[in-house]
């Protein structure tokens, strides 16, 4: 992913140095595990300990005449190993043993980070429906007026999508942190199991079952798809404040540093540029969503045609994930919201947003249903063609109210939302 939409700790932890630091230990504990077979002995190991990870570009020079990366990587790593101890790096391995036990381990690492950043953004959205919990708004279906919410109760639902989100990421995770040292065909041919289970335990992985060399693709293909789910989750939210930060509803606003310009040629435009960003890199997420599945279907029992497609959407998709759950943090955090333009927006239609509660009183009284809803479509439209307030045309039909109109009657039992919002509260404590 390229350096605007990637973090430092995320860019770290899939560059070719760190994967090659990855490697190097990989190899290391594999030779400790043969040590306590007995097929190695424990010079080798210290003298692997002691070799220097080979620098990305060594592996590098020697890939242009091998073509072959691991054992580049081998070649370089054993320049600083004695002969007598290099004859023992890899020993019973495959490269694939090498490869997908250090990328479960390194995706583990990033999901990891991806996880803390999310619960970061449910930890905001908490915070924030909490405190907008009784500031009144309108609802909108279908971008129309509907009836009336609260801003706090609009943020709850999002605060919830981010709760399950990690769930999935969770079962992902747990799913992706698999590793095999199983050797060619995995069948354990040259190489004890022990050697694996050894492995994978210092690493903090589970295990492939019944490996064919490789682990299977459809624990990354979860992965993606639990990473663009998230995405997908942050892209309503980030639309939600589009659409609330335009001209004509100007409900909330994002933040603005005093050197801000939003416009080459408009000097009034204030963009909803950071919302707009998070919608976009969503789109990039269900993408790779559908490659990672693509990946799942290989020949017999491995061939490499997931490797260069991997290569790409695995480090880019959890770096574009993690980027897009730390900004939409940060918008929210620092999100204006105005209060007084939303309670504005209530009034804005002259009552039509109360006309359920109408129709409700009419049907409680014993009115007919459709002369009750026809009476009150009626009065409705001629509020939506003169402007008269609602109460009045209601009037013209004959309808006289026993309540007042007022958006607190759409709210008796809007607490029951507070209450179940509280319970992700206290599971952030």
């Amino acid at each position: 992913m390229i350096a605007r939409y990637t973090l430092p700790e995320m860019a770290e932890l899939f560059s070719d140095q760190s994967r090659y630091a990855t490697w190097v230990r990989v190899e290391i504990l594999a030779t400790e595990a043969q040590v306590r077979l007995g097929r190695v002995p424990e010079e080798a190991v210290r003298d692997m300990r002691r070799a220097r990870v080979p620098l990305a570009a060594r592996v590098a020079e020697i890939e242009k005449d091998r073509d072959h990366e691991v054992l580049s990587f081998l070649a370089a790593y054993c320049e600083d190993i004695p002969d007598s101890s290099a004859r023992w790096v890899h020993l019973g391995m495959t490269s694939y043993d090498l490869v997908d036990t250090a990328l479960g381990h390194t995706l583990a690492r990033a999901t990891d980070l991806l996880t803390a950043a999310a619960r970061r953004l449910r930890r905001t959205l908490v915070d924030k429906a909490l405190e907008h919990f009784d500031t009144l708004m309108v609802g909108r279906t279908h971008g129309v007026h509907a009836e009336p919410t609260t801003f706090g109760h609009k943020l709850a639902g999002y605060a919830f999508a981010v709760d399950r989100s990690l769930r999935r990421l969770a079962a992902a995770r747990d799913a992706v942190a698999v590793g095999t040292i199983s050797g060619s065909v995995g069948t354990y041919a040259l190489i004890d199991p022990f050697v694996e289970s050894y492995v994978c335990q210092s690493l903090g992985l589970g295990t492939e079952p019944a490996p064919s060399q490789v682990v299977a693709r459809d624990r990354h293909a979860q992965l993606v798809q639990a990473v663009a789910a998230l995405g997908a989750c942050i892209e309503q939210i980030a639309l939600e404040m589009r659409l609330l930060q335009r001209t004509e509803v100007a409900e909330v606003e994002e933040r603005r540093s005093s050197a801000y310009q939003g416009s080459s040629a408009m000097p009034h435009k204030r963009n909803p540029t950071t919302s707009e960003r998070l919608c976009g890199l969503a789109r990039l997420l269900r993408g790779y969503a559908t490659t990672a599945l693509e990946d799942v279907a290989l020949w017999h029992e491995r061939d490499l045609a997931h490797q260069s497609v991997e290569r790409v959407i695995l480090p880019d998709s959890l770096a574009v994930a993690h980027f897009q759950a730390t900004m939409a943090e940060e918008l929210l955090s620092c999100l204006h919201v105005h209060p007084d333009r939303m309670r504005a927006a209530l009034d804005r239609t002259h009552g039509l947003i109360y006309s359920s509660a109408v129709l409700a009183e009419l049907l409680g009284e014993g009115t007919e249903r459709e002369q009750a809803y026809r009476s009150a479509q009626r009065a409705a439209d001629r509020t939506l063609a003169t402007g008269t307030a609602f109460t009045h045309t209601l009037a013209e039909e004959g309808v006289h109210l026993r309540e007042e109109l007022r958006p607190e009657r759409f709210l008796v039992h809007h607490d029951v939302v507070r209450r179940r919002l509280e319970t992700l509260d206290e599971l952030e404590d």
